[in-house]
């Protein structure tokens, strides 16, 4: 399938640590695991999307990674997002379950791993956070971030 040349480039936003990441993107939330998020992911591939947007609790992280391992892309064209989930904001928790992520993807590493949800009245996003900078620093994720927090979710740690 391997005809990335064929399709308009997607404009790309330069991240805080100068990794580029595309303006548009496939996000998978909802999409069953098996022929559904493969058929999903083959579809938008072939279509020009070179970002794919999933997350551990969708699911679905198996059927990403063996939809973009059968597409042929080298990896490096590709940016693939997953996120940690809720229960997993603890340190030990949150390696382990980057760990998980990344057997799923089956895609050697991730492109941003992003904290789903703050989830302040826990107090443990911060134990994550560091958890994640871990990970950066071994060079396992090319970026880190988080999604869903208000301004107020830091400001009244």
């Amino acid at each position: 399938m391997n005809n990335s040349a064929s399709h308009p480039a997607v404009p790309m936003i330069t991240l805080n640590n100068g990794v580029d990441i595309p303006q548009v993107g496939l996000g998978v939330f909802q999409a069953a695991e098996g022929t559904e998020v493969e058929e999903a992911v083959r579809a938008a591939l072939e279509t020009g999307y070179r970002l794919i947007d999933t997350a551990a609790i969708y699911g679905n992280e198996a059927g990403v990674g063996k939809a973009v391992k059968a597409s042929g892309l080298p990896r490096e064209e590709l940016f693939i997002t997953t996120k940690l989930w809720n229960a997993n904001h603890a340190y030990e928790d949150a390696l382990r379950a980057f760990d998980e992520s990344l057997e799923k993807l089956d895609c050697g590493y991730v492109d941003l791993y992003l904290i789903h949800w703050p989830l302040p009245m826990e107090g443990k996003f911060t134990e994550a956070w560091k958890a994640m900078e871990k990970l950066y620093a071994d060079k396992r994720v090319r970026a880190i971030g988080i999604s869903n927090f208000k301004r107020t979710t830091w400001t009244n740690c």
